[in-house]
């Protein structure tokens, strides 16, 4: 029985390995959406996580743990400098201005000759695996519904039902957003260090456009009432191509798609039940 677990995860560890990444990427697009902002930065984030990781890791050997906190600290320093202009926008507008910092971040990437420039950067030390990816999205999906079930949550949950009735109970809308965009990029960056490290390369253009729209797609597909909406939408997502494998190729196209049925058909997502909350 060993034998044979032992032999499924080793054929399909990449795929094992995405499906806890892109987990932890829905949490991410969760949290900014739970506060009714609309944002395609996480890109952008990801990529700042996965190039500080790994840079640490090849050009100064740090430990693996010390790595992943400044994937972490990095993305949400660079947040917290571009949220107090960018979150002054709503809607469409914060879309747009961040779609424009993802393209910024993946030109400095490929013009970044320390960091491998358009080859991308390659022999990053194999670290962290299935414990640290699967633990670390189990601590985020508990400290996330926790959070869900506090006064705080139901606070998220008003800005995004109704932002200027929140802001007239005593939301402080501005401080909300800022947190939620902080806590999206840290938890983004997190995901790019431990995809870097399985992976062992990293390339600017995996931080693009087209992977923000992926990562937008796995909250729209499964929904925002719970934490576990997202993940159970990035799953089904990232198995998609494995039993699509003829449309692997037009992996964007088939998540554009699934965007727009999930907007006509499921506005709510494929699990829109909101959980229980408390205090």
């Amino acid at each position: 029985m060993w034998d044979a677990l032992d032999d499924f995860y080793w054929t399909y560890q990449s795929l094992i390995h995405a499906i806890g990444v892109n987990g932890i990427l829905a949490l991410s697009v969760y949290v900014v959406l739970a506060v009714g902002q609309l944002s395609l930065g996480q890109a952008a984030f990801m990529g700042v996580g996965a190039y500080t990781g790994a840079l640490l890791s090849v050009k100064f050997g740090v430990p693996f743990g010390v790595a992943m906190l400044a994937s972490a600290v990095v993305p949400a320093l660079l947040a917290l400098v571009v949220g107090g202009p960018t979150l002054r926008l709503t809607g469409v507008y914060l879309a747009i201005a961040t779609i424009g910092l993802g393209e910024i971040t993946r030109i400095v990437f490929l013009n970044w000759d320390y960091a491998g420039g358009a080859l991308g950067l390659s022999s990053i030390p194999e670290r962290g695996g299935v414990v640290a990816i699967y633990g670390t999205l189990a601590v985020l999906l508990v400290g996330l519904t926790l959070v869900a079930r506090s006064r705080v949550g139901r606070a998220m949950e008003a800005m995004r039902e109704d932002e200027a009735a929140a802001g007239v109970m005593g939301v402080n809308l501005p401080r909300y957003r800022l947190v939620a965009l902080v806590v999206s990029s840290a938890m983004a960056g997190v995901a790019g260090c431990l995809s870097a490290h399985v992976s062992s390369f990293i390339g600017p253009n995996e931080y693009g456009f087209e992977a923000a729209v992926t990562i937008l797609s796995y909250a729209l597909l499964g929904g925002i009432g719970s934490p576990l909406a997202p993940v159970l939408g990035s799953t089904i997502l990232t198995l998609l191509p494995e039993v699509l494998r003829p449309l692997a190729d037009f992996r964007l196209m088939v998540n554009g798609l699934i965007i727009v049925l999930a907007v006509l058909f499921m506005p709510r997502g494929i699990l829109p039940w909101r959980i229980a909350r408390t205090g």
